[in-house]
């Protein structure tokens, strides 16, 4: 055991021994404008993931695939695959599509269905884009 005294000289000695700490730089925005807010964004793969998690747990259905993917002036707007009912075969189960909104930060705001079908049906093609 060590017998250490804290005396003005030793707190002295024991300081200029530690390394100095630098204070951290303020984060400004870069050249390109990007700001702190832009930064603490979630990349689109983060939106992606939370908010087919998040439409799982309201819904209770887990998502198959993402259809649409948008960012927009309120934050992220998506469409959803996912399966409501199986069957067999599975080319009988029912899906459908969900409209799913998100706030800039990747919350879930709002969704809603906007379309059922059978798995195995393709939508109907319209000549001309009618």
């Amino acid at each position: 055991m060590t017998n250490t005294k804290n005396t003005p000289q030793a707190q002295r000695s024991r300081n200029a021994q530690e390394p100095t700490r630098e204070k951290e730089p303020t984060r400004e925005p870069s050249r390109s404008g990007e700001t702190q807010a832009a930064k603490d964004r979630p990349s689109p793969m983060e939106v992606l993931r939370q908010a087919r998690g998040q439409l799982a747990e309201l819904t209770g259905m887990a998502a198959e695939s993402v259809s649409c993917f948008e960012q927009t002036e309120d934050g992220w707007a998506l469409e959803i695959e996912v399966l409501e009912l199986p069957r067999v075969p599975d080319t009988m189960s029912l899906m459908a599509s969900y409209q799913v909104e998100l706030d800039p930060r990747g919350q879930l705001t709002g969704y809603r269905r906007v379309r059922r079908y059978e798995r195995g049906r393709a939508d109907a093609h319209r000549p001309g884009g009618r």
